[in-house]
């Protein structure tokens, strides 16, 4: 598969990611149910293709992203690229580094115009609670700050956060393409299956750039 930086935007669109495997995204594991993750409160994404009050700030060029710092969540995370499996599922940071986020190589960066998306694992077998465990926490309003290689900082508002079943994974409005630099967050969540050892859910936060 090309590589992000190279592959026509056109490209990118047919690829069929329909979000997170179901072990993709590490649970606790076989021997104890883990503590489960913050959810959404209900009613925080209203039209998460439009945002809700954010005035979305003028697009960057292109750029690798390097850190992901969320101030409410008192996350601060290295990114790590990751692209696309055969089956067209969206691939995850190296299990053992359930510390770090990955970044959708194959679509926009973050500050780009379009959707950049980024994973991260919400809980790890070793460790409990991994880097997007809270993720179900964040409101309208919340800062997402993505530290790029042009060494310029992106600042995104959360317009919202939505929790799906991994079986109605929301593609179009994780991938899809636009004028608007948004951003896209994603992890695992909602009931813990304790036969299968993984969520059944993936939450969303969604989050335009601003000025």
């Amino acid at each position: 598969m090309p590589t992000g930086d190279r592959m026509p935007r056109a490209a990118v669109a047919l690829i069929a990611l329909t979000g997170i495997a179901g072990g993709g995204l590490l649970a606790v594991g076989a021997t104890r149910t883990p503590p489960r993750p913050p959810q959404p409160a209900p009613g925080t994404v209203t039209d998460p293709a439009t945002g809700r009050t954010t005035v979305p700030a003028t697009p960057l060029p292109r750029a690798t992203p390097l850190r992901i710092t969320i101030p409410t969540l008192d996350v601060t995370a290295d990114l790590v690229p990751v692209a696309a499996s055969a089956a067209g599922e969206l691939e995850v940071p190296p299990t053992h580094r359930p510390t770090v986020a990955g970044w959708y190589r194959l679509g926009a960066s973050p500050g780009e115009a379009g959707n950049a998306v980024v994973v991260g694992h919400v809980d790890s077998r070793e460790t409990g609670p991994a880097v997007f465990f809270a993720l179900g926490r964040l409101r309208p309003g919340d800062r997402i700050h993505i530290t790029r290689s042009d060494t310029q900082v992106a600042t995104f508002a959360v317009d919202g956060v939505g929790s799906y079943p991994k079986t109605g994974f929301p593609t179009g409005l994780v991938y899809g393409a636009g004028t608007v630099p948004r951003l896209r967050l994603i992890t695992c969540g909602g009931r813990f299956d304790e036969r299968a050892h993984s969520y059944l859910d993936n939450v969303v936060v969604y989050a335009t750039l601003i000025p």
